[in-house]
């Protein structure tokens, strides 16, 4: 099964509850869960995996150090090995996030391969600027995530990895065909918004400034962080003097929003891709939505229950 859906709309709370519900274990698809020490500022909310005092078992999430530049080839040989993991147990694997290109890469079975850096290529792209990147990035056929694109040493990353794909053939590893219960929460824009405001002012109030100041003191340098992007980008140009208080809150609640709207923009193109998805609106308590979903998931069609999500 997948949970899927924009920032802020619940997915692991609701994920969790379902897994309680259905004897499941989560196999995370966020691309800056998997980082050790970024906790707050990539919303992990660990107590969000106990449910009724049990704990939920949880996969993918602190598996690389803060500073690493994990990748989707990484995450499908790691997704496959959890995979592989949850079912001999006999519980029900529970992919949850809202990294579309993760997400996207098991439900569609991407073919990959490791990707080298390029240094002639990134020479010819130094300098320019994130919206002549993101041009540039646009012309290829976009199998990269666009949505966590927003720094310079991302999409030089990213344009890297497309150009590699153009010129090489995918001969990567075989991976397996996988069939899902495609779970997508909608949230309304007006809620969305609410709740990411109200979310980030509380990671502040949590210590995310603390917790990027002391990933900075542990050796990790400041343009390592900022390549993550959102939260990571904006506290850290505030806490190397690049910006204000106020002006770090202000860019960075705006760049979340517009990061919600490319979430939505990438799900839609799932669809598009052939991938059903079935939306529940946020507006239906939890308990009537984790009921429909278990019904769902009880007539979902088990012929090859053996790959199914």
């Amino acid at each position: 099964m997948t949970i899927l859906g924009p920032t802020a709309c619940g997915k692991t709370s609701f994920a969790t509850r379902l897994a309680y519900r259905l004897g499941g274990e989560i196999l995370s698809a966020d691309s800056r869960q998997v980082y050790r020490g970024m906790d707050i500022g990539t919303g992990k909310d660990l107590s969000d995996y106990v449910v009724d005092g049990v704990k939920i078992p949880y996969h993918l999430i602190d598996i690389a150090d803060a500073g690493d530049k994990y990748n989707v080839y990484e995450f499908q040989r790691d997704f496959l090995s959890a995979y592989q993991d949850v079912t001999s147990r006999g519980a029900v694997p529970i992919m949850c996030g809202g990294t579309g290109l993760y997400l996207e890469s098991v439900l569609r079975g991407y073919r990959l391969s490791p990707v080298p850096q390029n240094p002639e290529l990134r020479e010819s792209l130094s300098g320019k600027s994130l919206d002549e990147l993101t041009k540039i990035l646009e012309g290829y056929k976009r199998l990269h995530n666009t949505t966590d694109v927003d720094t310079a040493q991302r999409a030089i990353r990213a344009i890297e990895i497309e150009d590699f794909y153009q010129k090489n053939p995918l001969e990567g590893r075989d991976f397996p065909e996988m069939e899902s219960l495609v779970i997508g929460l909608d949230i309304n824009r007006e809620l969305r918004r609410e709740k990411i405001s109200r979310r980030l002012r509380a990671r502040l109030d949590e210590g995310m400034v603390e917790e990027i100041c002391g990933i900075i003191e542990s050796g990790v340098s400041p343009d390592d962080l900022i390549y993550y992007g959102l939260e990571y980008k904006f506290v850290t140009l505030y806490v190397t003097g690049k910006m204000t208080y106020d002006e770090m809150f202000t860019q960075l609640e705006i760049a979340i929003h517009q990061f919600a709207k490319r979430q939505m923009t990438w799900f839609r193109g799932m669809e598009r891709r052939g991938i059903t998805i079935h939306w529940l609106s946020c507006d239906i308590p939890v308990e009537e939505r984790i009921d429909k979903v278990a019904e769902m998931w009880m007539s979902f069609d088990g012929t090859r229950r053996d790959v199914t999500l």
